[in-house]
């Protein structure tokens, strides 16, 4: 597994971690409280969630990107997103996550996966790190879902053109997909 803090956001500026001691080991993260020192050598603790990191992907077809509405169990409601998934397989790059996060999904493969960007969720609590890819030249593979949210969620299509509506709609707000969407539609000038 590839660890969130694949990229650093620059030097300490004069803090360092002193050391962390794991309070809950969870299915996906785990929580540790860590003490780090600031430059004045005093002592601070912090929560930090920290997470195995993870994959998204923007699949467009022709003029429609697919998207996946999903239950979310932290917001207690159904999300519609780009396809994504865990870093949960050893050695894998995150090419090819994101490909096989996709084929499980939605049910497609591409014929090119791009880079788009990669970013921190939220550095105030998580070293959670996401890679962001474009996907073009769909072809239908098996549908592989795994996992209860996936054996019920649903694929939707959406208009390339009626993506930035629906962001300022608030029918997607999900942050993840939300930076992959406004990347991709840079990217292909939408």
């Amino acid at each position: 597994m590839t660890g969130a803090g694949d990229r650093s956001a620059g030097t300490g500026g004069g803090f360092r971690k002193v050391g962390e001691r794991s309070v809950h080991d969870g299915y996906v993260v785990r929580l540790v409280e860590g003490a780090y020192a600031d430059p004045a050598g005093r002592l601070m603790r912090r929560d930090v969630v920290r997470h195995p990191g993870a994959v998204a992907v923007v699949p467009v077809d022709g003029d429609e990107v697919v998207l996946v509405r999903q239950y979310r169990a932290p917001v207690e409601a159904e999300v519609l997103e780009i396809p994504a998934g865990l870093r949960d397989v050893a050695g894998e790059a995150p090419e090819v996550t994101a490909v096989r996060e996709m084929e499980e999904e939605i049910g497609f493969t591409c014929e090119s996966v791009t880079r788009l960007g990669e970013f921190h969720t939220s550095v105030g609590f998580t070293d959670e790190f996401i890679h962001l890819f474009l996907a073009t030249g769909l072809r239908p593979v098996p549908h592989r879902p795994s996992g209860a949210e996936e054996e019920w969620m649903t694929v939707e299509r959406a208009p390339v053109g009626a993506v930035a509506q629906m962001i300022e709609r608030g029918e997607i707000s999900d942050g993840k997909t939300i930076i992959g969407l406004l990347l991709a539609a840079r990217r292909l000038g939408w």
